[in-house]
């Protein structure tokens, strides 16, 4: 079976590298426009290449498409795979374009449509919402997370990278990145309030860090502290109730949890073996993109179903518009 890999930047390879870990059995052709990066790929992870999209659908019977590529481009390529017969993974979007053409498309065609969501797939992320599921009475908690933009692809000008773009805007992708999460745990959004202003002097036409107040329609309440200015990459959670205490630093070995009886905190181990690329910090593991690529396998089979969907994702996209308006 074959599989494309449209996009061959720093996710795509990622992707390519999980794929031939979880799938011995499937062919990887790499779509790339830039030739340069398209070879390198090729000769780094020994797959047939294509620098034209069109071409590989005609040259190529594939069953599986994963899109890569900056989002502002996803709504296109998706309508093009879809339109070819093939079970689509993306990664996230940020922008809504297209969705409920390409919902009802994937429908009508009876392929999957499959939005990645690496943090629902992250083992500390499911220790939280499980224990709010047991939980009974409300919780606060705070969240921030931040990392200076340029640090984010050492290796390229933000200028060059999709992040530094108004429309897909690196405090955008944070929120779209932890706010399905955040919503699964403590329920729909009833309301919002915002502080937000430019702090940096970074050459960029949005706002680079946000302070969230979210009320949850359960009763639970939230702050959420997000920007592209901190110089150390922090993700540093908080849960609190009359009950329950809870830390995360987004890292393996970093979630804790205090026994209010015996006065003790504890760490909480989730995993057997921790899987990471060296470059990156410590709270971006491979095994939560590992799980979601394996989910989406399972979700083609109809053995499972996704755990985050377009649908999901413009309620989402819907409350970050409204963050960023006020």
């Amino acid at each position: 079976m074959e599989i494309l890999v449209i996009g061959l930047g720093s996710m795509g390879k990622r992707r390519i590298r999980l794929l031939k870990k979880i799938r011995s059995d499937l062919v990887i052709i790499g779509v790339d426009s830039n030739s340069e990066r398209a070879e390198n790929v090729k000769k780094e992870y020994e797959i047939e290449v294509s620098t034209s999209l069109e071409k590989a659908l005609e040259e190529y019977n594939a069953e599986y498409a994963v899109i890569s590529t900056s989002p502002i481009s996803h709504a296109a390529i998706i309508q093009k795979c879809l339109e070819s017969g093939m079970h689509v993974f993306t990664e996230l979007n940020l922008v809504n374009d297209g969705y409920i053409q390409n919902i009802k498309l994937a429908e009508e065609k009876k392929k999957i449509l499959f939005l990645s969501s690496t943090f629902l797939y992250r083992d500390e992320v499911k220790y939280i919402i499980g224990k709010m599921g047991d939980y009974v009475g409300r919780v606060n908690y705070s969240y921030h997370i931040g990392q200076y933009l340029p640090d984010w692809h050492p290796w390229e000008n933000f200028k060059d990278f999709f992040v530094g773009k108004k429309e897909t805007n690196g405090c955008r992708e944070i929120f779209a990145i932890e706010l399905p999460w955040l919503i699964r745990a403590f329920g729909e959004i009833e309301s919002v309030n915002v502080l937000a202003g430019n702090n940096t002097d970074l050459n960029i036409d949005y706002q680079d860090n946000y302070l969230v107040l979210i009320k949850h329609k359960t009763g639970h309440k939230g702050m959420m502290a997000v920007d592209i200015m901190s110089r150390k990459a922090v993700r540093n959670f908080e849960l609190f109730g009359e009950q329950i205490y809870i830390t995360w630093d987004g890292s393996p070995m970093g979630l804790k949890e205090y026994n209010g009886e015996n006065k003790e905190e504890k760490t909480i181990t989730l995993y057997n073996s921790v899987d990471t690329l060296e470059g990156y910090s410590s709270f971006v593991i491979e095994n939560a993109y590992e799980n979601e690529l394996r989910n989406f396998f399972e979700v083609v089979k109809g053995e499972i179903q996704p755990q985050y969907s377009f649908s999901d994702d413009l309620i989402t996209l819907e409350w970050i518009d409204r963050i960023e308006e006020r």
